[in-house]
């Protein structure tokens, strides 16, 4: 396996059009600038996000993030969230997607005069790049579940590259993913400065411990919106949350572990570094919580996503 993101191949893929500052282009004509800051800098902020039923997933949350990784990074856009709502539902019905798609939303800084750091050597409004791709993760992620390996890369602190913001720039979780891959595992688990665990180089972690489910404080990952989601779900379903410092000591001996994504939703973990972690054919907390975030979809799909300009 490579990871929670494996997926299916679809051929359909070959004939998408992608939105590039307003306009489609299939996706062999797609291009941006060399000059582009994102290229050049990796200067931008993203989204990954999900569209079911015609819906586009959880739209305001991911939306909220976006637009606050551009003030932090002190860019404006030359759009607001509504315009950004309508090109992205009207690239979907270009392409007539509905269901089993997933978006990449991306926002560079800009053309650049030349190659150079400086922002006020940027010339142009922010770059706005949108993929939709028809993409499911394979059935055998969620069956087999996914190996964790303990990388000696660390997520940082915020004064050197805040780890809570979704910017292109992603060496850190890369030279991670690089580690685990090298080792023969699917992904890394990666700790914070103190030692205690973060998160995965591309998904959020959490444990069942003691009945409980355990995540890290949440001040070294990303702010990640299926996490949130997932602790809002257990809150309801009357299951302990905690979000606190804890150890690998805590990780193998853990009853469940699973990690969280846009993309495959709730996924098993194994496996970490190693150890057998829980019961393959036992997982009663992950199951639970897999079904809670299914009926979170659907209530959203029905309820905040209706009023969005769905496609049916």
């Amino acid at each position: 396996m490579k990871g929670t993101h494996e997926y299916v191949q679809d051929e359909r893929n070959a004939n998408i059009l992608i939105d590039i500052n307003g306009e489609h282009f299939h996706r062999d004509a797609a291009k941006i600038s060399v000059f582009d800051s994102g290229f050049i800098l990796g200067d931008g902020v993203w989204e990954g996000i999900r569209v079911e039923a015609g819906t586009v997933l959880f739209l305001e949350r991911h939306l909220e993030r976006l637009f606050e990784g551009m003030k932090t990074l002190d860019f404006l856009p030359d759009f607001d969230r509504e315009a950004l709502t309508r090109r992205l539902y009207a690239l979907l019905a270009a392409n007539d997607m509905h269901d089993g798609v997933h978006i990449r939303l991306m926002v560079s800084r800009g053309t650049k005069a030349t190659p150079y750091q400086d922002p006020r050597m940027t010339i142009t409004p922010p770059t706005v790049v949108i993929i939709p791709e028809f993409k499911e993760s394979k059935p055998e992620t969620a069956k087999k579940g996914v190996r964790l390996f303990t990388v000696h890369v660390r997520r940082g602190y915020s004064d050197v590259q805040d780890p809570t913001l979704n910017t292109h720039s992603k060496l850190n979780c890369i030279t991670a993913c690089i580690a685990a891959a090298k080792s023969g595992h699917d992904e890394a688990l990666m700790l914070d400065p103190h030692g205690f665990v973060a998160t995965c180089n591309s998904t959020h972690f959490f444990i069942i411990r003691r009945n409980e489910l355990w995540t890290s404080t949440g001040d070294y990952c990303l702010d990640g919106i299926t996490r949130g989601k997932v602790l809002e779900i257990a809150r309801s379903l009357d299951i302990p949350v905690h979000e606190r410092n804890f150890t690998l000591t805590d990780v193998y001996n853990a009853q469940e572990a699973f990690v969280t994504g846009t993309f495959a939703g709730l996924v098993p973990v194994s496996e970490v570094d190693g150890r057998d972690i829980g019961d393959a054919n036992d997982r009663p907390f992950l199951k639970r919580l897999q079904q809670g975030y299914r009926d979170t979809v659907k209530a959203y799909i029905a309820g905040p996503g209706a009023s969005h300009p769905r496609q049916s």
